[in-house]
């Protein structure tokens, strides 16, 4: 008798074990975006799905530039002769020509390619610059510390679009070939957003470097070095991507800012839409609509993009909007769950269909009938 009541408790026990371990995610599942994804849900979902489109296009086209143009961004002219200073949209030239002669298309299509470049160059030197500095700043602390938050606050608060424009003139004197232009735009956005990056990651210094883990690693004699980069910064990167993709869009929006104020890239060494939309400022009081329109939206689709990813991974980084998805799954599950022991709800004096048949309960769990 005993051993037939002790089996099913070990199975019951057993079965119990197995329904509580967690499911072993998926290597698909680890990835940041596919898991975001399956996390979003609705309008979340939608924006999500959109910006990634968006944003796989501008990749896409940055990427095939030179198969995808008919011409060079510095073409004038082909076998038929010279292009020609602002004609209409033909079968020849799609969306028409700038008034320097330069076909509008092709001129979109290689811009991509210059934006990307400014974006992977400006962004990577500045999460590198601002996560070593900030977790020299948040892990040592002391007069370091406060110096650095002193010259970064002062660096933030200055205007990013001023800020940019005074480093690109000290760096290149404000015009520059393809890589010393793309360099220039690139390290006058790099100042620009280091502070973030130094911000974000001395916070979470600050505060890991108070854990249990870190101060056990200190008494069994682990070196700084090891410290700071094997525990403090692993732990301390969560937020980066969502910061990437927010401060891609505006590089994008920088990059246009620097050449449309003639602080960009010459246009014989590359294409850039800011410089374009510079130029095309006259023709849209003459009617020449097509040299501004393209580049506009260009700029405008690449930043939309880019920020719908970034703003759909921030709001299911926040906790109280990626719950959204398991309260709803969760809402079917109520009446299998129970907070008593005994079991589910159906254990409960009189059970569901007591409840649903109108009885209530005292205080006391003794039924009452109306």
């Amino acid at each position: 008798m005993s051993e037939q009541s002790i089996q099913p408790e070990t199975e019951t026990e057993a079965a119990a074990a197995v329904v509580a371990a967690p499911p072993k995610r998926s290597l698909l599942d680890r990835i940041p975006v596919i898991h975001q994804f399956r996390q979003s849900v609705g309008l979340q979902r939608g924006m999500l799905v959109v910006g990634l489109v968006i944003t796989a296009i501008f990749i896409f086209v940055a990427i095939f530039a030179p198969v995808i143009a008919p011409y060079g961004f510095a073409q004038l002219r082909d076998a038929s002769g010279p292009f020609g200073s602002q004609q209409p949209p033909s079968p020849a030239h799609i969306w028409g020509t700038t008034v320097g002669g330069y076909d509008v298309y092709s001129r979109v299509l290689w811009g991509a390619q210059t934006a990307i470049l400014v974006i992977i160059v400006a962004v990577v030197l500045s999460i590198f610059a601002g996560i070593f500095l900030g977790l020299i700043s948040g892990y040592f602390g002391g007069w370091l510390d406060r110096v650095l938050v002193v010259i970064l606050d002062a660096v933030f608060a200055f205007p990013s679009l001023l800020l940019a424009i005074v480093v690109a003139i000290a760096i290149s004197g404000g015009q520059s070939n393809l890589w010393g232009g793309i360099m220039a735009a690139a390290i006058s956005i790099t100042v620009v957003y280091i502070p973030q990056y130094f911000r974000v990651i001395r916070s979470e210094a600050v505060r890991i470097k108070a854990e249990a883990y870190v101060e056990s690693a200190k008494v069994i004699g682990a070196s700084n070095s090891r410290i700071m980069f094997r525990h403090v910064f692993r732990n301390s990167t969560r937020t980066l991507p969502l910061i990437f993709t927010l401060n891609s869009s505006e590089a994008v929006l920088t990059l246009a800012g620097l050449g449309f104020l003639g602080f960009g890239i010459e246009p014989t060494s590359a294409a850039e839409w800011g410089y374009d939309l510079n130029k095309s400022l006259a023709d849209v009081t003459s009617g020449i609509w097509w040299t501004a329109v393209y580049p506009g939206v260009a700029i405008v689709l690449a930043v939309l993009g880019i920020t719908l990813v970034g703003e759909s991974l921030n709001d299911l980084a926040d906790p109280r909007l990626r719950g959204r998805r398991a309260v709803a799954m969760a809402a079917g599950e109520v009446a299998e769950t129970s907070v008593v022991p005994g079991g589910t709800l159906t254990a409960g004096p009189g059970g569901l269909d007591g409840l649903e048949g109108g009885e209530s309960f005292d205080e006391h769990g003794i039924g009452v009938r109306p």
